[in-house]
Formats: C-alpha cells, structure tokens, sequence
C-alpha cells in the first residue's frame, strides 16, 4: 500500500505528471452540491488569478533528460517505459553506458493572485524557488516576465512584481479569523496546467499544524487541490482571499481532500513586510522553549498543563534585563493566550521589532507580568534546541546514585572528558541506567543537572536531599534543569517513585 505523503503542489512538466492527474481525475469522488453563489465569486475574481510559469536551467544526472518517469504503481505505462529507457545506452540513455548529458531546462507551473492592480503578485516560495526567469500568465494567456519582490521560505510566500500590459483585476484578503468548521470555500489554480480551473469545498480543520515549518496554523480544506495548485488564492462566498492553498497530503500526488492553506491573516503581514523591506523583521523574545509535559506541570504547581516553558534565556536578548528566566511558563503574551510553544513562536514573530509587550508568566506557582520591549529576530534558520551526542561510556570515577543515574562532583578532569564549559555549574552525569525514567527521557553521560526543584545543586547530597523532600510532599515527580556541554538547557521531569 502506497504512504500518504505531504506534497508542495507546484507542477513539473512530464508525462508522469499527466498520468497521475488522469488517474486523479477519474477516482474524484463527487462532492455535494454547494451553494448557489461560486458562479458569481468565481465571475468576479476569475482574472485576478494568475498561473506561474519558471524555468530552471539544472546538471543532468545519469541518465540525462531521458530518466525514468515516476508512474503510479501497476501503471499501464510503466512496462513501455521500463523497456524504453532502462535498457538504452549511450549518452543520454538510462543503462549503464548512459553518461550524464549536457544542462537542461525544467520548466515548472504554479498559482498566483494579484493583489495589487499595479502588477503584485503573491504565491508560494516554492513555486518560484530557483527559478531563472519567472513569468506570469494571466487569464487570457497574455505572459508577462515578473520580478521577484522577496520570499519567506518559513511560510513559503513570496511576492511578485510585473509590468501591467493593461488595467488588472485584484483581489484583497478577508480575515481567515473569522471562518468556522464547514464554511464554503473555493480554490482557484492551474492543476496539472490545464488553464484556470474552479473548485469549491468546506473547511475541514483550522490551525493545522503539520510540522512543515515552525509557524504551522494551516487551513484544511477538502476543496479539490492538486499539483499546479501552488500559491493559488482560497476564496470566501465574498470573494476574499482568506488563504493561499500550498500543500495537500496524498498517496498519489493527485486530491483525495487533504488539501492546507495558509491562512490571510497570516499571508497579509507577510505580504506587507516583503513589499516594504524585502524581506522579514520577525520580533524576537530571546528565550529557547519546550512543551509543558503533564509530569512538568504537576512539579510547577499548575493545573492544567498549559503554556511554553522557559529553558534557556539569551544574554543578549530582550528577555533578560525584563527579568525573565529559565524555569519561567509563559501564559500570556500581548493579551494572547499560549496555549504551547507555538503559540509562542507565532505570536513573538507576528509582533512588530521594538514593541513593548506584557509577558505573563508563572513562577513558582504565581502569576507575574513583565514587559519586553522586543528585538529582530536575526537569523531564523537557527533551531535553538538543545543538541545531544552519543558519547562513549566512560570510566566509572566514585559516584552517587539517584534516579538511575550516576552523579559526580564537576572537576578539571570531567569537564575535560565531557567538554563541558566553565561557565556550566552543577552536578554532571556519569552514567544513566538503561532501564530508567531518566534513559527514557534521554540523559545521558555529560549532562549537568543545575537545578533541582528549581533550586540549585553542586552535589549528589543535594540532589538527594532535594528528592527525599519531594517524596515527603507527596510528589510523584521532580523537575531537573539540565545543561549540555555548550550551556544549552532545558527541563526534564523524572518520577520519584
């Protein structure tokens, strides 16, 4: 049985391509009949759709221009072309004499809208990534060469700009806020580059997040969305862009209405920032967070779990001097409600750099307010978490045991054996017992628990003493703050029991 698979739905040119799109073609199931107003929105902002075209000059790799199409399984197809190429040689054929042939161009096809009559374009970053000449088509084939604005690879938008051969149509944004389950939508787009081609369906879910990139909070829908789709407007019965469709989840490549937009709200600052600057200006907390487990919740006395958790505090960021700290939960920030860290993520990157913003966090079971004046998030790409290596056992020194692990006193020799830097203070781990809490939560040797119970420790007594007054309190788990070698954090909370 074929996987599902999550797709960017931009179209390459290729027979393959064609095939997989008559299969999905026939096997659509008929949708119901939706209401009587999609005529009328789909007449209204028909010509403000636009298709994108780009090409791409890529090296041949073995087997040239002539490779192998990717055919569905069983496909009446893939026996002619398993003969045809597999089995030819010299340059530019699939065998094992084939070399890899001159450059060639690709040529690829997506969606757009115009938002601006003024000749702006938004679509999918994908769509136009590597591309060494993009152009535009507008309804009535009239093709235009475009210019790229700018891109966000974060949320796969980016932003065109061509000359207008005559006045256009242009669509605005409406406030994806405001949809609820089972709303009407309509998706406009260029499938399998057959031309403009209208498809309508419901909203399935809102904030999806499917782990494509760290500002997840997609719009599924079960309008019919397929490869070419890509950067394509979804529409409300009013007309308004409320989403760009970008991905759908599929084993064929073709709809099976698993379709995800990103939403407007989202597109439309986006959209304004590349036009102002070129790029992004996200705001920046300075904080490294993770998830409030329901073990983590219970040692901080909060109930119910809720939140993004506070592991590590940049020296240089605007958390600091507001006196945020590690072991800080974060509720609250900017009169929005963090529900996880990626409420926190999206909140702190939608907000405008040097805004000063209430932060509410609880600390030590109560709520305090601090204000953030934020900073620009400067380089995006880097993920701040903490990074474990596999180290090999080491030599066993004299230890103490707790919670499955063996503790040792920081001194030269261990710092050196672990690499572990001299700003680092507490307790570092020696061993850990396969069959723990503290194995399935992945300590391993070189850690340094700094904290226990939010309090600090620099012994195995401490730790000990620590865990003996939780079990008294009735505890049924401690919270560690743990360092790697850099000084990267992060909390872990291990049963007691």
């Amino acid at each position: 049985m074929t996987a599902a698979t999550i797709v960017p739905t931009r179209l390459r040119f290729g027979l393959a391509a064609l095939v997989i799109g008559a299969v999905s073609a026939l096997g659509s199931p008929a949708y119901a009949r939706g209401p009587e107003g999609i005529a009328d929105v789909a007449e209204k902002v028909i010509d403000a759709v636009v298709n994108i075209s780009t090409s791409q000059t890529v090296e041949a790799k073995g087997g040239g221009s002539n490779t192998m199409p990717q055919l569905p399984p069983g496909s009446p197809f893939e026996e002619f072309f398993d003969d045809f190429f597999k089995n030819r040689k010299g340059p530019g054929g699939g065998g094992k004499g084939g070399d890899s042939g001159p450059p060639r161009k690709t040529n690829s096809l997506g969606s757009g809208f115009i938002i601006d009559t003024s000749g702006i374009v938004v679509t999918n970053n994908h769509v136009i990534a590597d591309a060494d000449e993009i152009n535009v088509i507008l309804n009535d084939g009239t093709k235009i060469k475009a210019d790229l604005v700018g891109v966000d690879k974060k949320t796969d938008l980016a932003v065109l700009k061509f000359k207008p051969p005559r006045p256009l149509i242009a669509v605005k944004f409406g406030d994806s806020d405001k949809l609820r389950l089972g709303d009407w939508v309509i998706a406009i787009g260029n499938p399998f580059s057959l031309g403009g081609t209208v498809t309508a369906g419901i909203v399935s879910a809102k904030n999806r997040d499917i782990s494509s990139g760290p500002y997840d909070s997609y719009i599924q829908t079960d309008a019919a969305i397929n490869r070419g789709n890509s950067g394509g407007p979804l529409f409300n019965l009013e007309g308004d862009v409320i989403g760009v469709n970008t991905l759908i989840i599929s084993p064929s490549g073709g709809s099976i209405g698993i379709g995800f937009a990103v939403p407007s709200k989202t597109v439309a600052g986006v959209v304004d920032q590349l036009r102002q600057f070129g790029e992004l200006r996200r705001g920046w907390l300075g904080v490294r967070i993770q998830t409030v487990t329901d073990e983590i919740a219970e040692s901080l006395n909060i109930k119910p779990a809720r939140g993004a958790l506070v592991a590590g505090v940049d020296d240089k960021g605007p958390a600091k001097p507001a006196g945020i700290e590690p072991g800080d939960v974060v509720v609250k920030f900017d009169g929005k409600d963090v529900k996880d860290p990626k409420d926190l993520s999206r909140v702190v990157a939608d907000t405008a750099v040097g805004k000063e913003v209430d932060v509410v966090v609880i600390r030590k079971g109560e709520e305090q307010t601090k204000k953030v004046t934020l900073g620009r998030l400067q380089d995006p790409d880097k993920v701040q978490a903490a990074v474990k290596t596999d180290e090999p056992p080491p030599e066993k020194p004299v230890t103490q045991k707790a919670l499955g692990l063996d503790l040792a006193v920081l001194n030269k020799d261990l710092r050196a054996r672990y690499k572990i830097k001299d700003s680092v203070k507490g307790v570092v781990v020696t061993n850990v017992d396969a069959n723990s809490d503290a194995a399935e939560k992945r300590l391993s040797a070189g850690d340094v628990i700094v904290e226990v119970a939010q309090e600090a420790v620099s012994s195995g007594d401490d730790i000990q003493k620590r865990i003996d007054q939780l079990k008294k309190d009735g505890k049924k788990s401690v919270l560690l703050l743990v360092s790697n070698g850099d000084g990267e954090l992060r909390f872990v909370a291990l049963s007691v029991q």
